[in-house]
């Protein structure tokens, strides 16, 4: 495991900015020796730098563990991160949203009505956010239909979601496949009905429908392309999940590239900004023909002197919970 230092952070950021970037987006894993002013820090710290970049970062996990160790609700600790500069926030850590799934894959983290209660807090106070679906392991069809119900109910109620990513179960290092607990992944053709159907059922109250490409590749993209998905994703700059999961793509797709991965279905491309508006010209035009990224640095958790603390505060499925509401 690794930490990555502020001044890292910063680095990455504005190595990115140079580059054409319009966001940076962070988010990981727990360290018990995390409290909610680490976040907080993380945010300051780019946006002294970089005021004009924006920062979409922490899954429901992180935001709920960070509220959760200062004693704060989350409406209050979410107004903290935006005023602190914090943008928006990814839909990670909603694996998927039904409890008979979550008890299985993910019995740790935040439950279905905790990412939910997250997501809406985050609403309330201004910031938005999008959804996910991480399918093709423990779950099926009755499993996602509860899951699209449920953000739609929500984007219904608040309007928040900006857009829905499903993203197909990369198995190969998966530790609950590893063990045979698990599928090895969806079959193309569920992939295919995922993305089709989620524009069926979120439509008109969630009208932007992404491919994951670095799961998909660039095959799988064009497919999904003729299948009701209106929007690839960034570029990326060091990404690292798919990749440590075993994915065979990742890293970057330069906006020449997926310029071309997208004219090659007819299609028009356009590049956006994270909330689906227009970047600016500066930052577009230095998107193309970027040099080559630098090598990142990623030291050992264990140098950090980070320490856990006497007792430690947890979502999801314990004995012991914590629940804020906004």
């Amino acid at each position: 495991p690794y930490l990555v230092p502020l001044d890292e952070i910063v680095r990455r950021s504005e190595e990115a900015w140079r580059r054409g970037a319009t966001e940076v987006c962070l988010q990981g894993g727990i360290h018990p020796g995390f409290t909610g002013e680490y976040y907080l820090a993380v945010v300051q710290a780019i946006k002294a730098t970089l005021p004009d970049l924006h920062v979409h970062a922490f899954s429901a996990l992180e935001i709920w563990q960070g509220a959760a160790t200062l004693g704060l609700s989350l409406g209050r600790y979410l107004a903290l991160l935006r005023e602190a500069g914090l943008g928006s926030l990814p839909g990670t850590a909603a694996e998927v949203l039904d409890d008979d799934v979550r008890r299985v894959i993910c019995p740790d983290k935040v439950t279905t009505a905790q990412w939910v209660n997250v997501h809406r807090a985050a609403h309330t106070v201004g910031l938005r956010s999008n959804a996910t679906i991480m399918f093709g392991h423990v779950d099926g069809p009755p499993n996602w239909a509860r899951h699209l119900v449920a953000i739609r109910e929500l984007q219904r109620e608040t309007g928040g979601l900006t857009e829905f990513v499903p993203l197909p179960f990369i198995a190969m290092e998966a530790p609950i496949s590893l063990q045979g607990k698990a599928r090895s992944g969806p079959t193309f053709g569920e992939t295919l009905l995922m993305h089709a159907v989620a524009r069926l059922a979120l439509h008109p109250w969630i009208e932007n429908i992404q491919a994951s490409w670095v799961k998909l590749g660039p095959d799988g993209a064009r497919a999904v392309l003729r299948a009701g998905v209106n929007d690839l994703g960034g570029t990326l700059m060091n990404e690292s999940i798919s990749r440590s999961a075993g994915a065979d793509h990742g890293q970057e797709l330069p906006p020449e590239r997926m310029e071309a991965l997208i004219r090659s279905c007819g299609r028009a491309p356009a590049q956006r900004t994270t909330l689906y508006g227009t970047p600016a010209r500066r930052q577009t035009s230095a998107s193309f023909g970027a040099p080559p990224l630098s090598e990142p640095l990623n030291p050992k958790v264990s140098e950090a002197g980070l320490t856990a603390p006497p007792r430690l505060v947890r979502p999801g499925y314990t004995p012991e919970r914590v629940e804020t509401g906004s």
